[in-house]
């Protein structure tokens, strides 16, 4: 299991298009991606759950990969946010 902390920066927190962004970023391995906020937890690959935990600008989110390819998939997803959220 690889996991990261990423401290949302966008001024609108996640919103449909960055989410879009990273859900299609984690779909791409087949890694188990799941998204954690306040205690609730959501499949990365799924933009309705993506959207469902609200997550405001300044908030921590923890990104936990866990499979074949975790590492690339936990490296790929850093890049990702840090360069869309």
């Amino acid at each position: 299991m690889k996991s990261f902390v990423y401290v949302i920066k966008d001024k609108e927190g996640i919103h449909a298009r960055p989410a879009g962004v990273v859900v299609a970023e984690a779909k791409k391995y087949a890694s188990a991606v799941s998204i954690e906020n306040k205690g609730k937890k959501a499949d990365l690959k799924r933009i309705f759950g993506v959207m469902s935990l609200c997550v405001k600008s300044g908030e921590e989110v923890k990104i936990t990969c866990e499979g074949a390819d975790e590492e690339a998939a936990s490296a790929a997803l850093e890049t990702v946010f840090k360069e869309n959220l």
